[in-house]
């Protein structure tokens, strides 16, 4: 009886230790909690890419509105009492490394006859023109100006507003007008967004002299300078290329009258005085120069056709201490078109290169003219290949490349 019950025990408690042994091999091979058939599964993964997609629209979006209050800010900033109305705020797109934009160079001024940075050193800017805005409008883009910049090193954009011509400022209807206007305050948001320097520009041509459409400049320039009166990367260009007789007396006149205008809303910006004869008569200003700080007087060339005679103008001018700024240059024929000349060209731009002269190129557009930035045949507004570029565009390339 006594071994029976020994039996029954050793029995119950071999079961017992046999039942924890397969709980315990359960335990390691199945999942704790609840099971998850497949089709659960695939509902939850697809709850959660919703979920994930919902919160990237959600940053996109943000991102986005927060472009477009940025594009307010720059047109309207002296409204705002928002701490982003700092015209040293990029708005948009840092500068890449190297890059001797606004924010590495700062408020340019005039001193010793010479464009300087904020620190007081030389400063050069090397650029592109638009064509006129009214016939070339869609290279006005931010894109545009970034892919100068970043592929070529592109630092200043200069805006040629033509004053007569077709659909001119000072010509047109009042829609164009305000065309016009728009796209200069696009311009100047687009430049200053990607740290650039941007050149406001009268461009009086067959108008001839500036004294035509005095009052309309005074306009123009009293509401742009105080728009953007607080921004350090604006340079005003009050009178493109004076001709047909125009004498440096006239221009004076007219400037005396349009620099305080300018003066009135922005103190310090560098303003850009057309010479007489195309903007190629620099000893006339260097005879007679005037009596504002911070200006600056241009000199146009076209490789082609100016050579010697106007390097040794240009040579006079600085041995008289003259400020100059090349603010437009091709190296075709004066006409903007014909055959070029890269021999007469390297010589400028050694010349303009030892003295610190900075300079612009004409033009950016795809007008079938040899002095077009593009080939007639491309449509494209940025990301250009070697294939859309004219030979003219190839050889500045190469020269901002080695600058």
């Amino acid at each position: 009886m006594k071994s029976n019950k020994v039996l029954l025990i050793t029995i119950f408690i071999l079961s017992i230790l046999l039942a924890l042994t397969l709980g315990i091999i359960i335990g390691i091979y199945l999942p704790k909690g609840k099971s998850i058939s497949d089709n659960d599964q695939a509902t939850i993964s697809e709850t959660t890419i919703a979920s994930n997609i919902n919160t990237n629209q959600s940053d996109e979006n943000l991102s986005s509105n927060t472009g477009v209050e940025n594009m307010t800010y720059n047109s309207n900033h002296n409204n705002s009492d928002s701490s982003n109305d700092n015209p040293n705020h990029n708005n948009s797109t840092s500068t890449s490394s190297g890059f001797a934009g606004r924010e590495t160079l700062g408020a340019l001024s005039v001193n010793n006859g010479k464009l300087v940075d904020k620190n007081g050193k030389p400063a050069m800017l090397r650029g592109i023109s638009t064509h006129g805005l009214s016939w070339y409008p869609q290279y006005v883009k931010e894109d545009t100006f970034r892919f100068l910049r970043d592929t070529y090193g592109v630092n200043v954009i200069r805006l040629a507003m033509y004053t007569a011509e077709y659909n001119g400022y000072c010509t047109g209807d009042g829609n164009n007008r305000q065309t016009l206007n728009n796209l200069i305050t696009e311009g100047i948001n687009h430049a200053t967004n990607l740290g650039m320097y941007v050149i406001v520009d009268w461009h009086i041509l067959s108008d001839s002299n500036p004294l035509q459409y005095k009052e309309e400049a005074k306009e123009f320039f009293a509401r742009v300078s105080s728009q953007y009166q607080n921004y350090n990367n604006i340079i005003y260009e009050i009178c493109n290329e004076p001709n047909g007789g125009t004498s440096w007396q006239d221009i004076k006149s007219y400037a005396n009258e349009i620099i305080p205008v300018i003066r009135q809303n922005d103190k310090d910006a560098v303003i850009l005085v057309g010479t007489p004869n195309w903007s190629q008569y620099l000893y006339e200003a260097a005879n007679s120069p005037l009596d504002f700080d911070n200006v600056m007087y241009t000199l146009h060339f076209y490789a082609a056709t100016h050579k010697d005679d106007l390097r040794g103008i240009l040579q006079s001018a600085l041995n008289q201490s003259l400020p100059v700024f090349v603010s437009e240059f091709g190296i075709c024929d004066a006409s903007g078109n014909g055959g070029l000349d890269v021999t007469s060209a390297n010589t400028w731009i050694e010349l303009l290169e030892s003295n610190n002269i900075s300079y612009v190129l004409w033009n950016l557009s795809n007008k079938n003219e040899s002095s077009a930035f593009l080939k007639p045949e491309c449509q494209k507004t940025t990301n250009f290949t070697e294939d859309d570029l004219s030979d003219e565009a190839k050889w500045y390339i190469d020269i901002l490349s080695q600058h």
